[in-house]
């Protein structure tokens, strides 16, 4: 969707991270299958040695498969998004040229867990997921992913009554945490919640295509370390496992 009264500019590269299974492809899913008519889109995911996020994004068929490209990291999730983005930066602009002009391009990060931000040199602006599945607290115990996002989203909220969850007072608890930034629950079989999310895209692209906004960095993971680093510390470890609810 190009409007010509505003100025042509490349495509507004949005990112997508959130935890294991918090159902980050499905929330892409959702945007690409209500948003397809009214803006040219592409979709790039990352996992470590597979394609299985963007085989799902195909199988839904929420876009044509050409438009849909997997970054194979070949390490933590984070470090091909925050670390060193070249990989995905290539990807990015490699859509952009073989399908110009696009309007959105849609970044997804692989399950990582609650402090991966993306770096502002590869998106204009980041959704973080959670999911209720995840436990009622998570959302008060911060992060740079949850704190500093452009949009929190809340996902799975029709699943509050079947995992005890108060989905009233866990938005609460983000909006607290975020300062006032947006929070939205969500629920694929609530149209009224998809409808919200699709009204945050069109004005997030709407702004980014004026020139009104400005990419703000979240912040930098904690510090970590890994196992077959050669120095000694602390280690962290990140279960890799694929969910699409």
């Amino acid at each position: 969707m190009h409007d010509e009264t505003t100025p042509r500019t490349r495509a507004l590269r949005l990112g997508v991270a959130g935890p294991v299974g918090t159902g980050k492809s499905s929330v892409i899913a959702t945007i690409c299958r209500h948003l397809r008519d009214e803006f040219a889109l592409g979709v790039i995911t990352n996992d470590i040695y597979t394609d299985e996020d963007a085989r799902f994004l195909k199988s839904e068929g929420v876009l044509p498969e050409e438009r849909i490209r997997a970054v194979e990291t070949g390490s933590c999730p984070h470090t091909a998004i925050r670390d060193d983005v070249t990989m995905n930066l290539m990807a990015v602009e490699d859509m952009e040229r073989d399908f110009a002009p696009l309007d959105i391009v849609l970044v997804e990060s692989g399950g990582d867990n609650l402090t991966a931000t993306f770096s502002p040199a590869l998106v204009d602006a980041q959704i973080f997921v959670l999911d209720v599945a995840g436990g009622g607290d998570v959302a008060r115990k911060g992060g740079p992913g949850i704190s500093g996002a452009d949009l929190l989203v809340i996902n799975k909220i029709d699943l509050g009554p079947h995992v005890d969850v108060d989905v009233d007072q866990m938005v609460a608890d983000a909006e607290k945490a975020r300062g006032g930034e947006p929070v939205l629950p969500l629920s694929r079989k609530r149209p009224e919640t998809v409808e919200k999310l699709c009204d945050w895209v069109r004005h997030m692209h709407q702004t980014y295509a004026k020139g009104g906004h400005v990419p703000v960095d979240p912040g930098p993971m904690a510090p970590h370390h890994h196992a077959h680093d050669d120095d000694h510390g602390h280690t962290h470890s990140h279960s890799h496992s694929h969910s699409h609810d």
